[in-house]
């Protein structure tokens, strides 16, 4: 909590975002078995970002119910967490300036049909339940799911040999 009000204060005083923002990116079990790991890897890449924790994973239903607590009231919660307990994800934690909004645009929108080409989910998705990644919509989401996804000592700071070509 600490952190989240010192990171505000921070963005506001330089009056700009940090560099440092961080963002929790899944893919699921149908990008895991369609072989789309790494072209959605790279499109983060692409664009800047750093990659500061990756793992492959059989999830528990515990902790996918814990991770979409937030829909338990829906009507497809039920059949969401099945389906993400179905196979292996791809859980990441990215890094970098604006990464929570950008890298849902990356994402494109939930619903593939509404996603624009050029996108993850308007290049590879067709039908809403099987969307293939999911991002975190907001800073604090992102620090819940990454807590809930990753120990802390598997987050890696790191620089990657471009950094100064991305930034200012």
């Amino acid at each position: 909590m600490l952190a989240t009000i010192l990171a505000f204060f921070s963005f506001i005083y330089r009056g700009k975002m940090s560099k440092n923002e961080r963002s929790f990116i899944m893919v699921k079990p149908d990008g895991v078995r369609r072989g789309l790991i790494a072209d959605i890897i790279k499109r983060f890449e692409q664009k800047g970002f750093t990659m500061v924790a990756g793992k492959i994973t059989q999830p528990s239903t515990e902790l996918v119910q814990q991770h979409y607590i937030d829909l338990k009231d829906k009507k497809f919660y039920k059949g969401l967490c099945e389906f993400i307990t179905k196979g292996p994800v791809f859980p990441m934690v990215w890094e970098g300036l604006g990464i929570v909004k950008t890298g849902r645009q990356i994402l494109g929108e939930t619903d593939p049909a509404k996603s624009l080409p050029g996108s993850i989910r308007g290049d590879y998705c067709i039908h809403i339940g099987r969307n293939i990644c999911h991002g975190s919509d907001s800073v604090e989401s992102a620090e819940k799911e990454i807590k809930l996804w990753f120990k802390d000592e598997e987050l890696v700071d790191w620089k990657p040999a471009g950094y100064d070509y991305i930034y200012e």
